[in-house]
């Protein structure tokens, strides 16, 4: 079979890593072809419209976006297969039959098990978090609003450790456009040292994140201070800060747990930290990172939240 995978982030790492091995697929892509991802070409939508193909995965969550713009280049819907294919209002998944003998039947059913329609809250008046990315694991985005909606009296600065390439970082910068954003990565992709036990593709996923991409989505860059590197190095300077809000997004233990030893004696009482990848069953050391701070410092108070990767809202 031809198969082309759309995408290079997570969701293209963690299907190569778990069902389809990159040198099964002819090549990747991305609005912006160009380069090599997990060692094949990285070709725009443009050019795979002008090649055959049996089956095209869309492993990114922009599922009505691509959805939209495949249907503009008039490539046969009946070859696409969407992993993300929830949060949507329509099935885009037409004929299933190429992916399962592609990926097997198990790993169809699993991504079929996942699909949910979310209604809009009713709190909501009008949606401040829209377009591009707001499908984007809608509950987490939505508890992000209304935690931000609870700040207006709480002082300090917002912070989030593990950038990746932006894209809840932007929703901070957006609901919370008057505070100091600090945003703590190293851009660059894991430290090698910790990320010993994950996939080639998981890592690599993780590597096209540089600074100046991520400041170009943020919509206030100017309330933005990148601090590059491996934490907790880059937080020198800041230890007399006081935080609102911080997301901790780092997905490896001993990252994580130096995370909330840094950021949570430094919480303003109202604050909230948001730990995500809590409940995720392939990030483990979430949660161990957890349970080794609450032994240290004694049990937080927390509510988890049923958004894709189960975030533990912490609250102070």
């Amino acid at each position: 079979m031809n198969i082309y995978v759309y995408g290079t982030g997570c969701g293209a790492g963690d299907l190569t890593d778990e069902a389809l091995p990159a040198s099964r697929v002819e090549a990747f892509v991305e609005r912006e072809g160009g380069g090599l991802f997990l060692g094949r070409p990285v070709i725009s939508p443009e050019v795979l419209a002008g090649r055959d193909f049996d089956l095209l995965i869309v492993a990114s969550r922009e599922t009505e976006r691509i959805a939209r713009e495949l249907e503009e280049l008039g490539i046969d819907p009946g070859k696409v297969f969407y992993l993300k294919n929830h949060l949507v209002p329509v099935d885009r998944n037409r004929d299933e039959t190429p992916a399962a003998r592609a990926l097997g039947k198990d790993y169809v059913n699993q991504v079929r098990a996942s699909e949910r329609l979310i209604r809009i809250p009713l709190w909501t008046k009008r949606e401040r978090i829209e377009g591009e990315g707001a499908d984007n694991d809608y509950v987490r985005l939505k508890t992000l609003e209304a935690i931000c909606m609870r700040l207006e009296s709480v002082p300090g600065a917002a912070a989030e450790l593990g950038v990746y390439r932006g894209g809840f970082a932007r929703w901070i910068n957006l609901l919370l456009p008057e505070r100091r954003l600090y945003l703590f990565d190293t851009f660059k992709g894991f430290d090698a040292a910790e990320s010993t036990d994950f996939g080639t593709g998981f890592t690599q996923a993780h590597r096209n994140t540089a600074a100046e991409g991520v400041l170009s989505v943020m919509p206030h860059p100017e309330r933005i201070e990148i601090r590059k590197g491996l934490f907790p190095q880059t937080a020198v300077g800041l230890e007399g800060e006081r935080f609102a809000l911080v997301s901790l997004d780092v997905d490896l233990e001993e990252s994580t747990l130096r995370g909330l030893r840094f950021f949570l004696p430094r919480m303003c009482e109202g604050g909230y930290l948001l730990l995500h990848d809590y409940l995720n069953p392939k990030l483990p050391g979430v949660k161990r990172a957890l349970e080794r701070y609450e032994a240290e410092a004694g049990r937080v108070r927390a509510v988890p939240l049923c958004d894709v990767n189960g975030t533990l809202v912490i609250s102070v």
